[in-house]
């Protein structure tokens, strides 16, 4: 099965990131603007509480065998300094039963294309 990977990301981090996976080999990602909070629960900057905090989703979907390898490249390119910090993402992985190519029509089954293997 194909495996879908969603790394919800600083800004200004995204860039770097996705310069990352196209230098590892993995150019097809989607990226979009959401806004949000973790366990920071928003930032009070004065008397001003900001709830929802603008971050990037980074999404592409790979194959089993290269997932950790992409979870890893996002981790360390993603992370702020040596120990990381509060606000720097989360990633979420999920399997993928098929996809299609619109183009072409062509139906994509991670499981099926394993067998062919």
């Amino acid at each position: 099965m194909l495996t879908m990977i969603r790394a919800i990301v600083r800004p200004e981090k995204a860039d770097k990131i996705l310069a990352a996976l196209m230098d590892a080999g993995f150019p097809a990602v989607t990226k979009y603007s959401v806004a949000g909070r973790g366990k920071q629960r928003g930032i009070k900057i004065g008397e001003v509480t900001y709830d929802e905090i603008p971050k990037m989703m980074l999404m592409s979907v790979v194959k089993p065998e290269e997932k950790d390898f992409v979870i890893q490249t996002i981790m360390d390119t993603a992370r702020s300094g040596v120990k990381g910090a509060f606000g720097d993402g989360k990633i979420f992985v999920t399997e993928v039963e098929e996809s299609y190519t619109i183009s072409s029509g062509v139906r994509e089954n991670g499981a099926a294309e394993e067998a062919k293997a």
